[in-house]
């Protein structure tokens, strides 16, 4: 492993630019394209996004985890919350389904597309986690598995 980070903030929308920085910094370290790192933000934006929005009801008391960590083959992005959770993971990740009237329903159809691996674990009342592999140019899809 070559370099980790974890960080804590509060479910504020204003934490997004911060979480979007980290991820950022730590892809910078790689050999990603800065298109790649534009991507980066962009999932790490919908995971939190998702956090704030569904998992907190837009409330700025919840806690959001961020870990992002990089080895020789690939850069992984975990987003995790103690929220509602999502008690159907299948249909949350179908294209334009919000449990928000105003929402889009796009956020999972955008990691998926930026991203090597889109992971989703999530139980109701219990939170979620969002794991977000991207692998660096020089891999193949074996680093998938670790």
């Amino acid at each position: 492993m070559h370099n980790r980070v974890k960080l804590e903030f509060n479910s504020l929308p204003e934490n997004l630019a911060l979480a979007r920085l980290v991820v950022a910094s730590v892809a910078s370290q790689t050999n990603f394209t800065l298109d790649d790192v534009e991507e980066l933000k962009v999932a790490v934006s919908e995971a939190v996004s998702n956090s704030i929005i569904h998992g907190y009801g837009n409330c700025p008391d919840g806690l959001i985890t961020l870990e992002v960590w990089q080895d020789n083959a690939k850069l992984v992005i975990v987003v995790s919350d103690q929220g509602k959770g999502i008690a159907d993971i299948a249909l949350a990740m179908q294209p334009a389904f919000s449990t928000e009237p105003d929402r889009m329903g796009l956020g999972f159809v955008f990691m998926q597309s930026f991203m090597d691996d889109l992971h989703v674990e999530s139980e109701p009342a219990k939170g979620t986690a969002v794991k977000l592999v991207k692998l660096l140019a020089d891999t193949n899809a074996v680093a998938l598995n670790n």
